[in-house]
């Protein structure tokens, strides 16, 4: 699949997704959005998908929002894009949602592993874009910044919840106040990255990496075990993820996939796992949204 501004390739299990921008720093803009909602939507529903890598075109991986409206450029009312907003509009309404924030709550209720491989300038929007992602690689040449402060705006896309979590709070504020650019080395030292590699080696890790997800595990332990490691970040207290565990053990462990698991393990083999994404989540899932157990 492909438009303009997001194209996705399919390389055996490893879907990667390619802002393609290049020619404008891969600046984010309304159809940047509809492409990575779509490429998301695509990984969830295709089960030959097991893990997604997310890069940029050229030499950023994404320089922040298109500023090309200038001034109306973060007033939704005198852009014009958004006819359902008006200066009379108030700021609850469905029409005000942040775009980046739609992109980065998709990445958060993905079912697969996400690894950014960030190529290049990674401003505003392609920063915080990718804090939901769970594994951050970068080239040496990369450069980041949270820059919302010196363009008169706020941090978006959910930053608040994600960089403090992802970071800590001191370094999260540091950044975010200041709104400084700094280099790939101090994303590393600081928690944002996990890695820093030159820049022809970057999409091989994030491909080595996404491979040794791919083909070694599970596809529905990976996406429960995503979805449990991210939604306890906000547990208030171990009891909740007792709750969850004890469920998703006695599910998982009664399945075909833990059955294949030990059998490969005592027979010295590869597993070849049979359970799938698209039709055998257990039926507790999603359990955020139903009742808690009793």
């Amino acid at each position: 699949m492909s438009n303009d501004v997001v194209t996705t390739t399919l390389e055996g299990s490893v879907l990667t997704v390619t802002l393609n921008r290049p020619d404008k720093l891969n600046a984010f803009d309304r159809a940047m959005m509809e492409g990575l909602i779509q490429a998301f939507d695509r990984a969830d529903a295709d089960d030959d998908v097991r893990a997604v890598i997310v890069t940029g075109a050229g030499r950023a991986f994404c320089a922040g929002a298109d500023l090309s409206q200038g001034g109306k450029t973060f007033d939704y009312a005198a852009r014009g894009d958004r006819p359902e907003v008006t200066a009379a509009t108030g700021p609850g309404s469905e029409g005000t949602r942040d775009g980046g924030g739609r992109v980065t709550l998709r990445i958060f209720n993905c079912l697969k592993p996400v690894i950014g491989a960030i190529n290049g300038a990674a401003v505003g929007i392609g920063a915080t874009m990718l804090l939901p992602m769970d594994v951050r690689l970068a080239s040496s040449s990369a450069r980041f910044g949270f820059v919302f402060g010196r363009r008169g705006i706020v941090p978006e896309a959910c930053s608040s919840w994600f960089l403090p979590r992802a970071v800590g709070i001191s370094q999260a504020l540091e950044w975010t106040m200041t709104g400084r650019l700094f280099d790939a080395t101090e994303a590393r030292d600081g928690g944002l990255v996990s890695r820093v590699l030159a820049p022809e080696d970057l999409l091989t890790a994030a491909r080595t990496l996404a491979h040794e997800i791919a083909d070694h595990a599970a596809p529905v332990s990976v996406a429960l075990t995503r979805q449990m490691m991210w939604r306890m970040l906000g547990a208030a207290h171990p009891m909740e993820a007792h709750r969850v565990d004890s469920r998703a053990m006695f599910s998982r462990g009664a399945s075909a996939d833990a059955k294949e698991g030990v059998t490969a393990f005592l027979e010295k083999r590869p597993a070849d796992f049979p359970d799938r994404v698209s039709r055998d989540l257990p039926p507790f899932f999603p359990w955020w949204q139903e009742p808690p157990w009793e």
